[in-house]
């Protein structure tokens, strides 16, 4: 039996699709309201329960037979490891969507995760697949030596759910060990070390194989920190790209908007959530996941592209469920990134048509972001 928590949701029902579509199950279907997990079809056996992510209780009865417990439920700064230990407390191995540093900082710490138990955190998009496609990247062409240096975007234009509203909000205070954050704003990697200040915001710039002219916010989260030091990059900087105006608008004045209560926090969400739609309202929906790699001879990039990241980190989060169910992944914790196949799960993407993944060859690094005026190398998805 794999439990699905949070199977209603936008990531949550894509995981479900993909697990059926392969044929793993029995699948336990879990909701708030039962009654908005779709139909199905669901493999023989498969049921849909009612679970509150937030209730240990609840979680202990929903996990209670399960063989892998898959949390696709957030708002994950608030949930934590509450489903992990559930899931483990039931004798289950766990796939985290999220589950970022302060969740395996705490499941380390207490050691919840036991020698014959297999927990994956960040099974998602970003992160998760954020940090296979660049060591893929790195081999899809010619031997010339290692890559020394790795630009990344994410972003596009689609809806925000209530769960990723809530953690942008909730991820502006809480963190890991020492009170950190998911990621340093304006923070970059440079010679095997965070170096902190030396990106800068950009509005109205052209990013790389982005349609249109967007915001630029500079971010080095923990997942890129850890891929420089596994790829032995001497740079890296990474980008989260926001497209629309109301949303960039919002989130550059988040830090000075009165979010002290818990009404307070959930009049933000509401705002961040209809500023989403007031951008989306009449495009195309899209989403772009861009990768630059160099070194001393060589370039190539990487864009992932699909019509929807939810879509996208359900696929995600149902592979790492497969690797897990196959032992393709070993017991103990660990971070998707760190113990999936980049190869292999980049060829079953694309195989099952979650996502286009394009790669394009340079003489050089292509440029670094500017001005909507300068002139950017395009290609073809």
């Amino acid at each position: 039996m794999i439990g699905i928590i949070g199977a209603s949701g936008a990531v949550g029902r894509h995981t479900a699709a993909a697990l059926a579509e392969a044929g793993a199950g029995p699948l336990r279907l879990g909701a708030r309201r039962p009654s908005a997990v779709p139909p199905g079809p669901w493999p023989e056996g498969s049921e849909t329960v009612g679970v509150d992510a937030s209730d240990p209780a609840s979680l202990a009865r929903f996990s209670d037979g399960c063989t892998l417990l898959v949390n696709c439920a957030g708002p994950s700064y608030l949930l934590k490891d509450t489903v992990a230990l559930a899931g483990l407390a039931a004798g289950a191995d766990v796939v985290d969507v999220m589950g970022d540093d302060p969740v395996h900082e705490s499941l380390a710490e207490s050691g919840a995760v036991g020698p014959d138990r297999c927990v994956v955190l960040s099974a998602g998009t970003v992160p998760g697949l954020a940090g296979l496609v660049p060591l893929w990247l790195a081999g899809a062409g010619p031997a010339n030596g290692p890559a020394l240096r790795m630009t990344g975007y994410a972003g596009g234009l689609e809806h925000a759910t209530e769960s990723v509203a809530a953690d942008i909000v909730l991820s502006l205070d809480t963190g890991g060990a020492g009170g950190e954050r998911f990621g340093h704003p304006l923070a970059a990697w440079r010679h095997g070390r965070r170096a902190p200040g030396v990106l800068r915001v950009a509005d109205s710039a052209q990013a790389p194989y982005f349609p249109h002219p967007v915001a630029l916010q500079p971010l080095l989260t923990t997942e890129v920190e850890r891929l420089a030091a596994r790829m032995d990059l001497a740079e890296a900087d990474w980008y989260n790209v926001l497209p629309g105006t109301q949303v960039r608008e919002l989130l550059t004045a988040l830090p000075t908007l009165p979010m002290d209560t818990a009404e307070q926090r959930d009049a933000v969400t509401g705002r961040i959530r209809r500023a989403a739609e007031v951008d989306a309202a009449g495009g195309v929906p899209y989403y772009r996941l861009v990768f630059s790699l160099s070194g001393r001879d060589w370039a190539r990039t990487c864009v992932v592209h699909c019509d929807s990241s939810y879509r996208l980190t359900g696929a995600v989060a149902a592979l790492a469920a497969l690797d897990v169910l196959a032992g393709r992944i070993g017991k103990g914790l660990h971070y998707a990134a760190q113990a999936m196949d980049p190869q292999a799960t980049v060829e079953a993407l694309r195989a099952n048509g979650d996502a286009e993944f394009a790669v394009h060859h340079h003489a050089a690094a292509p440029p670094v972001p500017g001005d909507a005026a300068e002139a950017v190398e395009d290609g073809e998805l």
